[in-house]
Parts: C-alpha cells; structure tokens; sequence
C-alpha cells in the first residue's frame, strides 16, 4: 500500500507540478552547417545574479554542443570581449545590434541572446540566434515553465531560512543577489525549458567542428 502511495505521488507531481509552453522557428533553407562557432553574448532579464545568468547560459550551451555546433559561452565572451573592447565599446549586448557588433569582434558567425521575462514561480525564456552577417534573424524560440497552483512556489527563495521562503512569491520575478547561483529546483526547471526550446533548433551538419 505505501509503495502505491509513493507512485500516486510522484505521478501527480509529474502531472500537475509543472506546466510547460515552448513556440519556436528558424529560417528555411539556411544551411546551418555554416554556422560553426556560437557565442551566447546576453543572458538578460529577471535575474540579477551572475552567477545564475552564467548557470542559464550554460543550460544553452549544452543543447548548441548536443547539435553540433562550438558554442563560446558567456563567461567566456564577457572575457574575449573584455580584452578586445578597447576602441569599440558595446554599451547593450541585448539589442541586435550591439549582439551583432559583439559577434564581429568575437569573430563567429552567430550570436545567440537570451532574454529572462519572468523568474519566479513561472520561468520563461526567450532564445534568439542571429546571424553576424547581416543581423537577421536564425533561430527564434520561447520557453515557459510554471508551476501549477503555485504549489513549489517557495523553491524560487535564495534564503537560507524556512520562514523567509514565504518570500518567493512575494518578490516576484526578480531573483538573486549577484553572486546567488541557482537553487537545484530552479537549475532543473531552467535547464528543462531550455532543453525543449532547443528542439527545434537544426543540426549543425559538420562531422567536427573547428578549433577556436
């Protein structure tokens, strides 16, 4: 009998604890196998800690290796560009443009940016793959992942006390201090979205990607 009430259990979490939405695009007939190198230049949004910001970008950087494509992540770029920002500064990454300029210095042919609307009880994404060489769009994804009645709604606390989880849903969507790293729900939960948002992403053809 307990063993029937364990999997009732874990059934209705998989059934009711979280509810997902993705929506996605890219360019017909481009051929991606163009697309070797990726930079994730902007992860941006309702999360202020960059430690997390650099957890999400990661989450990204996964699904990029998993279809083929060398992916320079945002620790990475902020370091490249960094060294390299010296006579041409990009005051915004999270605007094409300044994505694009950032992709020229970096000297890849993508850019990917990622925009955070809400981290919360509801987390969403918006994933945007642009082409250095004309700023046009490649690839274009959403991610919602919410938790239903916001039953696990205290996971999204950073604090370290019980009590003070009370305070989730009441902050809102604006999470972490600078250097607060995600919480292990919040990691899983970022880390699905972003896996099926990348679903759709097509696959970098080449059998191996260039060295940087």
């Amino acid at each position: 009998m307990k063993n029937v009430i364990n999997i009732l259990a874990i059934a209705i979490l998989l059934i009711c604890g979280c509810r997902s939405q993705q929506e996605s695009s890219f360019r017909s007939g481009f051929d991606f196998s163009t697309v070797h190198k990726v930079a994730i230049v902007s992860v941006e949004g309702a999360v202020a800690s960059e430690v997390a910001k650099d957890e999400i970008a990661d989450f990204f950087a996964i699904e990029l290796l998993e279809h083929g494509y060398a992916p320079m992540g945002r620790a990475q770029v902020r370091a490249s560009l960094a060294e390299k920002e010296s006579e041409n500064k990009i005051t915004d990454l999270t605007t094409p443009e300044g994505a694009v300029a950032a992709g020229l210095l970096l000297n890849v042919p993508a850019v990917l940016t990622v925009r955070i609307p809400h981290f919360g009880e509801e987390i969403s994404f918006t994933a945007t793959m642009i082409d250095v060489d004309d700023g046009s769009i490649l690839w274009l994804a959403n991610g919602t992942g919410k938790e239903s009645g916001g039953f696990f709604s205290s996971f999204g606390s950073k604090s370290g006390s019980k009590d003070d989880s009370l305070l989730g849903p009441i902050m809102g969507d604006v999470m972490g201090a600078s250097s607060d790293p995600l919480t292990p729900q919040e990691a899983e939960r970022a880390q699905r979205i972003a896996r099926k948002m990348c679903r759709s992403l097509p696959n970098n053809q080449l059998k191996a990607a260039p060295e940087w």
